[in-house]
């Protein structure tokens, strides 16, 4: 075997640095987006086993949308480069450069073994400068064709060592191919027709024989005339561990893709789903173009599915003439290479090889693949096609008279064809640059189409976008993805008339879908979101929400594991009020990706809906573990802390509101909860400035705006709190609570007893049967001394609230002051102790109204109560010890005086009692967030995703 020389080896990189510098200034393309921008598996966070579990794409090879392309050796090439530089793309380009040139000085080894030194040079330096390259080279998918094809001639080599001195057998090169066989096999699937490779150099070239050879000797062996020569046996034997070996890696491949062959649809391959004869006619014609284009690449294009090759669907279409060309030029060198013995007969079947069998995976003959024709997978039979050419241009250049003219074609080869490659890798730099170059080439592939208005999309130019895919539609009337992108586009335009009327187009282009049938294996996954955006679109009409609902079902049945319709229906169950349906959707969701913090979040909310925070804490603190700053768990989080009543959660409630408003300053619900937990840690001032920032930012923040008057009622600011209110009550009349605390205030503090009775009137008229109110109302009839009217007043409200013991006890009262006023010389009570338990009541009444100390902490308001309530009975017996000091008594008034304040008093406290215990049973009784809080979390629930 001919050694390399350092000159060769340096001629070479060369050449292929001079091709391929400017590719270094692409960016991430087509492909490259989702097995390098989406693709999760090259994160250092994800285990390295998911590379050998999941597809080149990241998909798990379980799931039937999974596209069964495994190699992971090359994505973990991509693992490494996004370690060194995450996803700058220029190591992924320098990479596949270098990549690139090992294969160009390999294949200058091999084709040493047939070729003279010089056309070996000349076969490796068309290799290097062929513009068929520029997708498996400029393109950072097209890594799997280089890596492969470098194990994939290192096998060939390998396994050319195994005959020793005398035709004997060294299995340790035949091991060695073994491994490197199954190494390019994890890069690319068709690493293993190398394979293929080497039983015909055994067979042709290592021992010989030509096909009348061995058909003669096959003839003798079957008359009985001859035995079977010992150099066949052991070439047998060397063949039946090869192909022992190839049967073993074939079946553990059909293992890794559980027997299921990948989804494909009619648009990637049209003539995989047409009938005979127009498919085997079209595949058969498809021969000749991939020849063509080795031959002449000056038309390339990086995507030739759907319209762009028609259909050859009659046998007198003129392009099968082109078809019979190809085979009988291909017969022929066959019958060449394998008739007659002789170096060249070697070559040429060497050559054929190289092109016919690593092709085979991508022929449709054995199984229909996902597009029509694709330049990728021409890089390794191109190297046969350069061996050819090499052949045949040393057989020109051998006559004197050609010579000179053989020379001037290839300088004018080699010279074009670098230029080609060079230009065309600009067309690499981007994605509109990319298909716009396409559609120069081919007009007739709406892919194409679609693809530059998505470019165009991503740059928010959608007016332009719209005009691109809506030529897509009339290239391909039944293309569903065109339709949807135009639906899409109109939507962003803010046109959902249009919208709609696209995704039923596309909808209407769909298969019907038939109860118990199975669609996974002909429906496409991406088709399947015409389902989730025409549901997206419909259901912000709240009377089209079990339209929206229904679509999101079909989707799932035609698809079960189609994970976005379980993320978009847990949504939608969650606005319908179905949360147990809606945890059961995301729940499902999780099983298919336990991976995303939106998921999570979901989940949480449907807790909360569930009325579950303990779960929901939990589910929100799995989000923030798999994002940190996802901004609706840490609002939402440290509002289910600041409810918990846990002082220990409340510096973590605080901290999470901290970075949320970092996040989202424009938010008054932030400052707001802030200034909630500045309130239950008794820090009035701060809570004070962050209700202020919130009222800012929100003039008609209901909450913000009570709870600010509360707090300023709570720390003897009261006159303050009524402007706070009068703002609260413009925007919001019917604030029950709001009109009670004013009407407290105004009777308190500001003695207006006209302006408290209109604000209980109020509320009776909001609601007649509010007890509260219309206590409130009684407290402010005895206080105007109308005692018929409390009684009748008091009488009403006990109706309403016949369990509420404090209702009748101040009944009681009220009639005993009646009776008392009737009948003086029988009251037990006399006129000035009654009206201080009268004022203590009402005071104890109106601390009631405020029920809570704002509308989400009411285990706070209840301390304060309390507070309030030892401030009464303080002063109560304060007033006591002031009266036993009066003097001009005697000693048996002052006996009787005490006897009766002494029971005033014991009655007091029975009625603070009764007061308290029906305070905390309606603190009990209250809701874990106020409306307002709830219409925020529904709000946050519904957000997309």
């Amino acid at each position: 075997m001919a050694e390399i020389s350092l000159k060769e080896v340096a001629l070479i990189v060369g050449v292929v640095a001079a091709c391929y510098w400017n590719s270094l200034f692409c960016g991430f393309v087509f492909d490259d987006v989702s097995a390098i921008l989406d693709n999760k598996d090259l994160h250092p966070s994800t285990p390295l086993k998911n590379l050998f579990q999941n597809d080149f794409w990241g998909t798990p090879m379980s799931e039937e949308r999974s596209h069964k392309s495994y190699r992971p050796l090359t994505v973990l090439t991509f693992r490494l480069n996004y370690l060194f530089s995450e996803l700058n793309a220029v190591s992924y380009h320098f990479l596949n450069i270098i990549f690139h040139g090992v294969v160009c000085v390999v294949f200058l080894k091999v084709c040493k073994l047939f070729l003279d030194n010089q056309s070996s040079i000349v076969a490796s330096l068309l290799f290097a400068v062929h513009p068929i390259h520029t997708e498996a080279v400029t393109g950072v998918v097209g890594r799997a064709e280089l890596l492969s094809s470098i194990f994939f001639l290192a096998a060939f080599l390998s396994y050319t060592k195994s005959k020793g001195p005398d035709n004997t057998i060294v299995w340790t090169p035949i091991a060695l191919t073994v491994f490197l066989v199954a190494v390019a096999t994890l890069c690319k699937e068709q690493g293993i027709t190398v394979v293929g490779i080497c039983c015909v150099y055994e067979v042709f070239i290592a021992q010989g024989y030509t096909l009348p050879v061995l058909w003669d000797t096959a003839v003798q062996i079957l008359r009985g005339k001859g035995s079977i020569p010992f150099s066949m046996l052991q070439t047998l034997l060397k063949l039946i561990v090869l192909m022992f070996s190839t049967l073993l890696l074939v079946v553990v491949r059909v293992q890794v893709i559980q027997s299921q062959l990948p989804v494909f649809t009619r648009f990637d391959n049209p003539a995989a789903v047409s009938p005979s004869p127009a498919r085997q006619l079209t595949f058969n014609y498809l021969l000749p173009v991939n020849a063509w284009l080795l031959l002449n690449p000056s038309e390339l294009c990086c995507d030739w599915t759907m319209g762009t090759i028609p259909l050859v669907e009659s046998l007198l279409d003129v392009r099968n003439v082109a078809t019979l060309t190809f085979f009988c030029f291909l017969g022929s060198l066959i019958v060449f290479s394998l008739r007659y013995p002789g170096d060249s007969s070697k070559t040429v079947l060497m050559a054929l090889c190289l092109i016919v069998l690593p092709f085979i995976p991508a022929s449709n003959l054995f199984f229909p693949v996902g597009f029509v024709v694709a330049e990728r997978v021409l890089y390794v039979p191109s190297m046969g096609f350069c061996i050819l050419v090499a052949h045949g241009w040393k057989k020109l250049s051998n006559k004197s008279m050609l010579r000179k003219i053989s020379w001037v074609c290839l300088a004018v080869v080699l010279f074009t064809h670098a230029l080609k490659t060079l230009h065309r890798n600009w067309d690499w730099e981007s994605e509109y640059t990319l298909f716009m170059s396409a559609l120069k080439v081919n007009k007739n592939n709406a892919k194409l189409w679609n693809n530059v208005g998505h470019a165009l999309e991503n740059e928010k130019n959608f007016e332009r976008a719209l005009q691109f895919f809506i030529q897509a539609t009339q290239v391909q009337p039944d293309d569903i993805g065109a339709h949807m992108n135009v639906g899409r586009t109109y939507k962003n335009l803010n046109k959902t008339k249009e919208a709609e009327k696209s995704y039923m187009i596309a909808k209407s282009l769909m298969p019907q879908i038939i109860p118990g049938k199975k669609y996974a294996a002909r429906v496409a996954p991406n088709h399947l979101n015409v389902y989730i955006n025409l549901a997206n679109l419909i259901r912000a009409n709240e009377s089209r929400l079990e339209e929206a609902d229904q679509l999101y079902r079909q989707a799932i049945s035609m698809r079960p594991d189609f994970k976005q319709a379980y993320i978009s229906r847990g949504e939608l169950l969650l606005k319908m009020n179905k949360p147990l349906k809606a945890k059961e959707a995301y729940l499902r969701a999780l099983e298919l990706d336990s991976t995303n913090a939106d998921l999570w979040y979901n989940l949480a909310i449907v807790y909360i809906e569930l009325k579950d925070p303990t779960e929901a804490l939990k589910n929100f603190n799995q989000a923030l573990e798999l994002n940190p700053m996802h901004k609706l768990a840490l609002f939402n989080s440290a509002l289910l802390m600041q409810e918990s009543g846990n002082a220990q959660l409340r510096p973590e409630a605080k901290q999470r509101l901290l970075n949320y408003v970092k996040e989202e300053p424009q938010d008054a619900n932030g400052y707001f909860n802030l200034g909630m937990l500045a309130m239950d840690d008794k820090k009035d001032t701060e809570a004070e400035a962050w209700m202020k920032k919130a009222i800012k930012l929100q003039p008609n923040f209901r909450s913000a705006l009570f709870n600010l008057a509360l707090l300023y009622s709570q720390t003897a600011k009261e006159l303050m709190a009524l402007p706070i209110l009068e703002d609260l009550l413009k925007y919001y009349p019917d604030h029950t609570k709001g009109l009670i605390l004013k009407g407290d205030i105004l009777m308190n503090q500001k003695k207006d007893i006209v302006g408290a009775k209109k604000c209980f009137e109020k509320i009776l008229e909001l609601d007649p049967n509010n007890v509260q109110g219309k206590h409130n109302l009684c407290v402010v009839y005895f206080e105007e001394r109308d005692l018929i009217k409390a009684e009748k007043c008091l009488v009403e409200t006990l109706a309403l609230a016949p369990h509420e013991e404090y209702i009748q006890r101040h009944l009681n009262i009220v009639r005993s002051k009646i009776a008392s006023l009737s009948a003086p010389e029988q009251s037990s009570v006399p006129a000035g102790d009654t009206a201080v338990a009268t004022a203590e009541e009402k005071k104890k009444s109106f601390q009631n109204s405020k029920e809570v100390k704002n509308e989400q902490k009411p285990s706070q308001t209840t301390a304060g109560n309390n507070k309030g309530r030892s401030k009464n009975k303080k002063q109560a017996e304060k007033n006591s010890m002031e009266r036993k000091e009066t003097p001009k008594k005697s000693t048996k008034e002052i006996k009787d005086i005490e006897k009766k304040r002494v029971a005033a008093l014991k009655r007091l406290e029975e009625i603070e009692r009764i007061l308290n215990g029906n305070f905390l049973e309606a603190v009990r009784m209250a809701p874990l967030l106020s409306t307002e809080e709830k219409s925020i979390f529904r709000e946050y629930s519904t957000e997309s995703l």
